[in-house]
């Protein structure tokens, strides 16, 4: 009996909140797409019940939620359902736990609605990242477009806003 309910709980699916490049029409949408990297559902559209401050931390347009709850705004973005598989994937995108971490949050639905989401953000970061504009909203732009090749930074780097 044991094995069977450790069978049902690892078919379940997880729900993770997207807030930049993984939303529909952004540059990384493909990881959560494909069904390669595993399951993914989508299942509505969502905002934080926390703010937290969403900023552009790099010259290469990628977006960083820091972990500064109360400060920022409400960040809107996509609740997915997700099997063990893509959440694997999603987190060697996000270089999670050396770079991102996670951890669940509260998120309100466009039915208002309050689902329990994984959420990928910045733990340690430099101070200075506060004081960069705080979106509500992440998109990438033709004026600033968001870059892969920030693989290849320093970590300095990685913290620089040009």
């Amino acid at each position: 009996m044991r094995q069977q309910n450790l069978s049902k709980m690892s078919k379940q699916l997880i729900k993770v909140f997207v807030y930049g490049t993984l939303k529909q029409g952004e540059p990384n949408h493909h990881w959560i797409s494909s069904p390669k990297n595993g399951l993914a559902r989508f299942v509505n559209n969502g905002t934080t019940s926390v703010k937290f401050p969403l900023v552009i931390g790099t010259r290469y347009n990628i977006p960083f939620l820091l972990n500064k709850p109360g400060e920022g705004h409400n960040v809107q973005g996509e609740i997915y359902e997700i099997d063990e598989q893509m959440l694997g994937n999603l987190d060697i995108l996000e270089d999670y736990p050396r770079y991102y971490d996670r951890e669940i949050q509260a998120i309100i639905t466009d039915q208002n609605d309050t689902v329990e989401c994984w959420l990928y953000l910045i733990r340690n970061y430099p101070e200075k990242l506060l004081s960069k504009p705080h979106l509500n909203s992440y998109h990438n732009t033709p004026k600033q477009p968001y870059s892969e090749s920030y693989a290849d930074s320093t970590a300095a780097d990685l913290f620089t806003y040009d």
